[in-house]
């Protein structure tokens, strides 16, 4: 009980001095409308619901990277993620709370261009049952993405670059924009390494019924990216600040 009363402090404590500031939630709101009004000026008519699933997923990866890479690093600067090391929890428990505020600011992010299409095209056809699952894994495989960037810089922008540095070549490689079909051959088994990927092409199941794997498979995969990240970020900083 103490553990998840310590749990929800960290959470309401990042989401009262990061996620609530007013940049922040401009941030989350205009970066994706500004790409869904591109993409429709851009594409106009139906098209839109070809990008949809490229939007979603784009809109999750940059809002939780970003929010992770500012929130532990100026911690990090200022010495109070030091001073959270030292709380009487475990690390599973700081760790799960550092990104739970991410996950939810990912989550918020990636139904701002879902709002904004709805008022042009119909959704009615849309697997609600699959993109809620596949958004929720996408913004956690993406946060503990993040977390394992932050923790290895000292500065904001270093993590911004670093971010960077996976960030967008995943716009490329994961199917958010082009298909994989598409990409050289030689680019393919990158694109199959990054758990976006599959985020990415349970959405386009859900909104467009073209996906290239089978769901199932697609969920198994970012549940195991999802553990794989957490196991190493918690060894990062246990190797790092504990040992």
């Amino acid at each position: 009980m103490k553990s998840w009363i310590a749990f929800w402090n960290i959470l309401k404590k990042d989401v009262k001095n990061y996620y609530l500031k007013p940049p922040n939630i401009s941030w989350g709101i205009i970066f994706p409308l500004s790409w869904t009004l591109m993409q429709l000026i851009r594409s106009p008519g139906g098209s839109i619901l070809t990008l949809l699933p490229g939007l979603i997923s784009m809109s999750v990866l940059f809002g939780t990277t970003s929010m992770l890479a500012v929130t532990i690093t100026f911690e990090r600067s200022g010495r109070s993620f030091e001073r959270l090391m030292l709380a009487p929890i475990s690390l599973s428990i700081m760790v799960l709370a550092k990104i739970a505020g991410t996950v939810l600011f990912g989550i918020f992010n990636a139904f701002v261009p879902v709002i904004f299409a709805a008022f042009f095209i119909d959704l009615r056809a849309v697997s609600w049952a699959v993109v809620i699952p596949a958004v929720l894994l996408i913004a956690l495989t993406s946060a503990l993405l993040g977390l394992l960037i932050a923790v290895s810089a000292e500065q904001v922008f270093e993590a911004q670059t670093f971010s960077n540095f996976f960030r967008f070549p995943m716009l490329f490689l994961c199917g958010l924009f082009i298909p994989l079909s598409d990409l050289p051959v030689f680019l393919r088994p990158i694109s199959y390494c990054l758990p976006l990927t599959y985020g990415t092409d349970l959405l386009n199941g859900a909104i467009t019924g073209a996906n290239v794997l089978p769901p199932l498979l697609s969920f198994g995969l970012l549940l195991l990216f999802a553990a794989a990240l957490f196991l190493i970020s918690r060894h990062n900083i246990n190797r790092k600040w504990i040992m």
